[in-house]
């Protein structure tokens, strides 16, 4: 699935059938659900997770904890705009589905 699709796929009730927790996150997100989307990024316990739970905790405004995750991810905090970084990062995973 490229970001194009996916972002249209916001528009149904629940994400794409195949994507891992942490992509389901990004998609949760995009629909506005922080606390399901923190939820997803948190079942992958994984670097891929903590990217996502990053980038959550960042647009919190939690900047502490959001650094924490960027850490346990082995990623620079962003700095950025958010959408940009949604974008980074869906983009990335979406490559690895």
């Amino acid at each position: 699935m490229d970001l194009k699709s996916f972002k249209r796929s916001v528009s149904s009730t629940a994400p794409p059938a195949g994507v891992g927790p942490a992509v389901q996150g990004l998609w949760w997100d995009a629909k506005g659900d922080w606390d399901k989307a923190h939820d997803c990024a948190q079942a992958q316990d994984d670097e891929i997770g903590a990217w996502v739970h990053a980038y959550l905790h960042r647009k919190e405004g939690d900047a502490s904890n959001a650094g924490y995750w960027y850490r346990r991810a082995g990623k620079t905090a962003a700095t950025g705009a958010l959408a940009a970084e949604w974008d980074a990062i869906a983009r990335a995973l979406l490559k690895e589905q």
